[in-house]
């Protein structure tokens, strides 16, 4: 019971990223766009048959797989380390979004054979690769759970220096 928070965020996250999908395939064609705020936002519908920046889309399908078998492994990681208690608070969190992404774009693998992208970010000529909830949810979570490895660490060391003296 004690760990039913963080698995709920990891369903909420999941969950928020398929709906936005289904909304935008719903009402979008293959690389349709509509702005939202000029010259800096538009939603637009792209597929991702790689990683981060379309990372191994040239594969040729096996890298569907091997993302999958990596989501899996790093998502039993992280749960294992949230019910160990290896990360603090914030951590656990942070553990939590990053699987509930991971999830949601699991799933898109599965059911399109590539990962769902719409949100597109630019100025000017500039752009920032279209991605998605699960994406965002990925990153912050990525974020925080490096601040809070580095503040557990540090904790730990100041508790270790403490009873050194």
């Amino acid at each position: 019971m004690k760990y039913l928070p963080y698995w709920l965020l990891a369903a909420v996250a999941a969950i928020a990223d398929q709906a936005t999908k289904y909304a935008v395939l719903a009402r979008f064609e293959y690389r349709e766009r509509l702005n939202i705020i000029p010259n800096f936002f538009d939603l637009t519908l792209v597929y991702n048959p790689g990683a981060a920046f379309s990372f191994l889309a040239e594969m040729g399908g096996a890298q569907k797989y091997i993302f999958t078998v990596l989501a899996f492994a790093i998502s039993g990681w992280l749960a294992h380390g949230i019910v160990k208690s290896e990360f603090g608070r914030m951590g656990n969190w942070a553990a939590a979004c990053i699987i509930g992404g991971a999830a949601g774009n699991v799933i898109d693998r599965f059911v399109h054979g590539h990962v769902v992208d719409f949100l597109l970010f630019y100025w000017r000529d500039h752009y920032y690769p279209a991605f998605n909830v699960a994406d965002s949810f990925i990153c912050v979570g990525a974020v925080l759970l490096a601040w809070d490895s580095i503040r557990h660490k540090k904790d730990g060391a100041d508790s270790a220096h403490g009873k050194a003296a």
